[in-house]
């Protein structure tokens, strides 16, 4: 049980500490004061010990803090999308508390979908909130690793595979904690695309794709959103553990970008006291077990950063101002978090989290099919409010999507299924059948489910199916295992359980037939031209089954966009298409041979179409873009381009759009994409309403990393700006030329 923190929160405690209030609190106590004077003024009374003490875990989501001179513990907790239940001190078994109940968010893959910076910081906040009053320092997430395959177990807690969209969105969530004196610990840097083999992968790359893919998020959350901590990742770059990297964190983190605060291991993510001591780590949590599942007989003590590193300072084969360098970040982010006073107290499972919940699941379902049925007809969503009878069909339907997934599990106060909220809309309207089972889920092993029984929950459905007005799958993946889970990456690109043998068998059985996937990654839909109606609904959260009823029934017009491309087949994927090298690997090494051409950027540029691409989302209502005005057609290097463009509601409904601004090079020295996002604006019109979006193009928005001298580069030349609805759906194109 976490011990009750007073630390002279209710001024001076009252009376009884009267003699103690008068006298002068010590530098690195009084706020008042700049953050480095109380630092160096803290610093400055530790002994070697306490510094050592600091710098390491003492249990499994703790850190020690310094007793003798009142400075607090750290408590942290997983995840990105909701505090997880208190885990033991020492084990990774749940503690078995009954008030540590709390709100789930929808996972950040829902979250890139929204396309919505505001939405961001509300997320933010109130996770903010949540930890605050479950009294913990540091959240363990956002995480911006580039969704650079569609098998890698945790892209459902990244923010999709473009970094300028992951960069926008995360500076307001770390924006929107940290308000609250709970520090963000943006995470996994870096390269952490897979599970498979992920304790010791060792990932080579070009400077390039590393500097324009997978660190801008990074930076961004360092430099704009001021993030107190970064979480290490478990693999290895170049031969070296990312969690002690010397070109990751000394050269390009502190040094680059001049980052003051603390890099903290991922659980078991440090190797090597002396890697650790020079290279950049300053905090190691959880070493010794694999992250999640196994205990040994070592002790805290016996840490890479404990003993062993004070054993080699009292030798002289460290430098002492090593130590010194990560108490200093250790004591700022305390005073940042733990010894803050005058915080705010935080709430849990509020109507107020509640209603943030349900309006980011309400923006970030994205609508990817929506046909008519016959020809000339409607198309089946929204649901007509005539409709008799519906048929829910599918585990996800009735499911607990926040057990399992690993780290990121949660226990909620409430969970609005899809198939209740449904109900709560339709009443006995609506008929369930399960259709699949997935069985239950597990960490490390998958359950096995006999065909026997998959073949006779299908057959139950499809008799169903054909009684029914419309027919609703709910499917998708789930946190078992080997599908969005972490320490497992997918071995299909396939749906799983015999889904699509179920999707065909319903759709045959009625055509009106909605397919809604709750997943946090692209799937293979042979059967799509079958289905007329599909959404991407992915993991929402407590209030899932209110936002996917809202869409639904109409009562809230669908405004996602999908945050990552949709191959047709797993070969159409960059990093599939050079063979087991680029992905998985050989097991020991693993060579990014996509290069910068990740995601839309190698469909685009490769032309090999995506099934559905980055950037789609369909609406109930339909937009219409009119012809773009830029304020010049040639720009210096010190000067910026205007560009503005009308945008109409030429339908029947109110609708939010997301306006998408993509930058093309038509002629470089080195290969660039066809086109990469630069700018969105995510905007809200009532019918027949027009708004005109503008963008600024500067130079930087053109420029690309240039391998040979380690700087960014815009070469004079021509330009395009291209203007859509996706990355695909290109409405308007203005060319440009930088002088």
């Amino acid at each position: 049980m976490k011990p009750i923190r007073y630390l002279f929160s209710i001024p001076m405690m009252l009376s009884g500490l009267s003699l103690f209030a008068a006298k002068e609190l010590p530098a690195y106590m009084d706020e008042s004061l700049p953050m480095e004077q109380r630092v160096e003024d803290a610093l400055s009374r530790m002994t070697t010990q306490e510094k050592i003490n600091m710098i390491h875990a003492q249990g499994k989501f703790s850190s020690p803090g310094v007793p003798r001179l009142g400075i607090p513990d750290l408590w942290m907790s997983d995840g990105p999308h909701g505090v997880r239940a208190e885990i033991n001190w020492n084990d990774w078994g749940y503690s078995g508390r009954t008030n540590d109940s709390i709100t789930a968010f929808p996972a950040l893959t829902a979250l890139a979908a929204t396309w919505n910076p505001t939405l961001s910081f509300e997320y933010g906040n109130a996770l903010g909130e949540e930890a605050l009053y479950r009294e913990k320092d540091v959240m363990l997430g956002p995480g911006v690793n580039i969704y650079r395959t569609p098998l890698n177990g945790r892209n459902f807690e990244y923010m999709g595979e473009d970094p300028y969209l992951a960069s926008v969105l995360v500076v307001p969530y770390i924006k929107g904690m940290q308000q609250n004196g709970v520090g963000a610990s943006v995470k996994h840097f870096a390269l952490n695309n897979q599970e498979l083999w992920r304790g010791h992968i060792n990932v080579n790359l070009s400077d390039r794709a590393l500097h324009e893919i997978y660190l801008p998020a990074f930076k961004s959350a360092v430099i704009d959103g001021d993030s107190w901590t970064i979480m290490g990742a478990y693999n290895k770059i170049r031969g070296q553990h990312a969690c002690h990297n010397e070109m990751l964190l000394n050269k390009i983190l502190k040094e680059d970008w001049g980052y003051k605060g603390v890099v903290m291991t991922d659980w078991g993510g440090a190797h090597d006291t002396k890697e650790a001591a020079l290279y950049g780590l300053d905090l190691e949590m959880g070493s010794y077990t694999n992250g999640l599942t196994s205990e040994s007989e070592f002790t805290t003590d016996d840490y890479y950063m404990a003993r062993p590193y004070l054993e080699m300072l009292e030798k002289g084969e460290l430098p002492m101002s090593t130590l010194d360098d990560k108490a200093r970040r250790m004591l700022r982010l305390n005073f940042l978090t733990a010894m803050k006073r005058n915080k705010p107290l935080g709430s849990v499972a509020s109507p107020e989290h509640y209603a943030v919940a349900e309006q980011i699941g309400n923006e970030a379902i994205v609508l990817l099919k929506n046909s008519p049925v016959a020809k000339g007809g409607n198309p089946l969503l929204p649901l007509s409010p005539d409709v008799k009878s519906i048929l829910v069909v599918g585990d996800n339907a009735t499911r607990d999507l926040m057990k399992g997934g690993g780290s990121s599990e949660l226990k909620v106060k409430d969970n609005v299924t899809p198939l209740a909220g449904l109900r709560a809309l339709y009443g006995d309207k609506v008929k369930y059948a399960q259709g699949y089972r997935a069985g239950k889920p597990m960490y490390s092993h998958v359950e096995q489910i006999p065909a026997s029984v998959q073949d006779s929950l299908r057959a139950e459905a499809v008799a169903m199916a054909k009684n029914a007005d419309v027919v609703i799958m709910v499917g998708g993946l789930n946190k078992n295992h080997q599908q969005d889970c972490e320490a497992g990456d997918r071995e299909s690109y396939a749906l799983p359980f015999g889904q699509p043998e179920l999707i065909e068998a319903l759709q045959a059985a009625n055509p009106n037939l909605i397919v809604l996937l709750l997943s946090g990654n692209a799937v293979e839909m042979p059967w799509a031209d079958k289905v007329p109606a599909i959404a991407q609904a992915w993991y929402l959260g407590s209030m899932a089954g209110k936002s996917i009823a809202n869409v639904v029934s109409g009562k809230v017009n669908p405004s996602g966009k999908l945050p990552f491309s949709f191959p047709v087949r797993l070969e159409d994927n960059g990093a599939h298409s050079f063979g087991a090298i680029s992905y998985p690997g050989d097991s020991i090494n693993q060579e990014y041979l996509e290069d910068i051409l990740v995601g839309y950027r190698w469909h685009d540029t490769k032309k090999i179409p995506a099934h559905y691409s980055f950037g789609h989302g369909l609406s109930y209502t339909s937009f219409d873009y009119g012809k773009p005005v830029a304020s010049a057609k040639t720009i210096g290097s010190d000067e910026s381009l205007t560009i503005t463009i009308p945008v109409r509601n030429t339908g029947d409904r109110d609708g939010k759009e997301t306006v998408q601004l993509y930058i093309g090079d038509d002629k470089a020295s080195v290969l660039r994409p066809l086109k990469e996002l630069k700018g969105f604006e995510k905007i809200e019109l009532a019918p027949g309403e027009e708004k005109t979006v503008n963008f600024t193009i500067t130079p930087d928005a053109l420029k690309f990393y240039d391998d040979k001298t380690a700087s960014w580069i815009a070469e004079p030349g021509k330009f395009r700006a291209y203007i859509g609805s996706s990355s695909t759906d290109i409405r308007a194109t203005v060319p440009f030329e930088l002088k």
